[in-house]
């Protein structure tokens, strides 16, 4: 691998089989936003790319988490001009274009996450940073211009850039990007929930993520095996899944989350969620057996030597100067993992298990247990509890409480502090005032998003008389996190 500087701007290559590849690569993403300026840096990413002219060779641009890359592959010239005009784009963005590519945006209805991965990193981080994967935003028409052109002041910029290629550099390559500080990712994103607990969500089939060091080689391996026996019991033996993926996804200097995540064929979804949870608990308690890690090693040896390999290769060293890491070759390790012992495997992975977050499909009956008999914790969002004394408390409306007991039992309550509603069974919401993260008008309706996951409607459907509520909520939530529903979503 190569290193050189053009333009201010770290490029990295290396020489690989095929047309010359090239991804030029922020150090930004969904991360970065907040549930009020979700899908800016995607709107960043559209106003570039509706700049270029026609091209007839493969380009493409993505946002993710962590990133924001713009990427092509052609001959050394139709690279160069590529990579110039979205410099060029990235310096002038055409903000007058903002509706139509809204408009782009909504039909699209990007995700950056799988649905389960996306609500175990919301339970682990709430409504920031990378527990945004599992919200949608107040929509693509309600991005404000001011957060799109700070985002591009804040980001897009040659202190903030990478460039990787398949090849040696152009010779008249530039890169006409503003001067600009790399963002300090010294510190870890803020964790409201170390773990453990499960919860059921609207997933597809259950998850698992693990808190901990993406660098450390045991966990890393555990992981791998533990993946490759649900493939072997769920799929294989069983089919009652197909897909068992996982990721590393991370959220500071060299720690993260490692996730694993299955789908699950209609009706056993809690028999897969069963399944996943057996073997983590296996894995917690026995060693694996040198023939397994000797597998997992194998793999990892093909993939590493594949030639096709490099192009990911470049990536991980881009991430690494992008966030503060530190890169490592493949052949380093490699050498690391071959040294990793079985009890080692096991010890890494009973550790880790002590951060686990655990998700299963909405009716989904389990009852988990740690590997010392004690039961998972479940998270549930709302407790047990009373609403304040003295605050104003407001009741469904007269018709609903004449058809429905359960509407006779609920309450929404407001004071200076923040919100509370109370469900028919007895379980108390709250969001205080000070963690609003975000709050929907609808007509003369309010929904209101806490930071920690909860979300409580001031809404004339569900509440009469709201009128005070929706002006406590108006005077004590700033103006800059009210927004106007979404023309693109029909109300839910």
């Amino acid at each position: 691998m190569n290193h050189e500087v053009i333009g201010g701007i770290p490029v990295l290559w290396a020489d690989a089989p095929g047309p010359l590849e090239a991804v030029l690569m922020f150090g930004c993403g969904v991360q970065d936003e907040t549930l009020r300026t979700l899908g800016t840096t995607h709107m960043v990413e559209h106003l570039a790319m509706s700049t270029l002219p026609r091209l007839h060779h493969e380009h493409n641009a993505s946002v993710d988490l962590l990133t924001t890359q713009f990427t092509c592959t052609g001959r050394p010239e139709q690279v160069v001009a590529f990579l110039a005009a979205v410099c060029e784009a990235l310096t002038a963005l055409p903000l007058e274009r903002i509706e139509q590519e809204a408009g782009v945006l909504a039909a699209e209805d990007g995700r950056v996450a799988d649905p389960a991965t996306a609500e175990l990193l919301s339970h682990r981080y709430g409504v920031q940073g990378l527990g945004l994967a599992a919200y949608r935003g107040p929509g693509a028409d309600r991005i404000p211009v001011e957060a799109v052109q700070e985002a591009v002041d804040r980001f897009f910029h040659r202190g903030n850039a990478v460039l990787v290629l398949t090849g040696p550099p152009p010779a008249d390559l530039r890169l006409p990007l503003p001067d600009g500080e790399r963002p300090d990712r010294s510190a870890a994103l803020p964790v409201l929930r170390t773990g453990p607990s499960w919860r059921e969500e609207d997933v597809p089939g259950p998850g698992l993520a693990l808190h901990g060091d993406l660098d450390d080689p045991a966990l890393q391996l555990a992981c791998k095996l533990l993946s490759q026996r649900l493939r072997d019991t769920v799929r294989h033996r069983h089919g009652l899944s197909y897909d068992v993926g996982g990721d590393a996804v991370l959220a500071g200097p060299g720690h993260g989350e490692r996730t694993l995540c299955l789908d699950a064929r209609e009706g056993q979804e809690q028999r897969v969620a069963e399944l996943l949870w057996e073997e983590a608990l296996r894995l917690a308690r026995e060693c694996p057996t040198e023939d397994e890690l000797a597998e997992e090693i194998a793999e990892l040896r093909e993939v590493y030597q594949d030639p096709r390999s490099t192009t990911c290769e470049l990536g991980e060293a881009a991430g690494a100067l992008l966030f503060g890491g530190t890169y490592q070759d493949p052949q380093t390790r490699l050498a690391v993992l071959e040294k990793v012992t079985p009890d080692e495997v096991r010890q890494a992975f009973a550790a880790a298990l002590e951060t686990v977050l655990l998700v299963v499909p909405c009716g989904t009956e389990v009852d988990p247990k740690l590997p010392d008999g004690r039961p998972l914790p479940r998270r549930a969002c709302g407790t047990e509890g009373e609403l304040p004394p003295g605050a104003k408390v407001f009741r469904p409306p007269l018709v609903d409480r004449l058809r429905s007991s359960d509407a006779r039992r609920a309450r929404l309550a407001v004071d200076g502090r923040g919100l509370w509603a109370r469900e028919p069974d007895g379980t108390v919401h709250h969001v205080p005032f000070t963690e609003v993260v975000g709050v929907e008008m609808r007509g003369p309706g309010r929904v209101v998003f806490g930071r920690d996951t909860c979300v409580i409607p001031v809404v004339p459907e569900l509440w009469a008389g709201i009128g005070p509520a929706v002006d406590a909520v108006d005077a004590a939530v700033p103006g800059q996190l009210r927004y106007p529903a979404s023309a693109f979503r029909p109300a839910d």
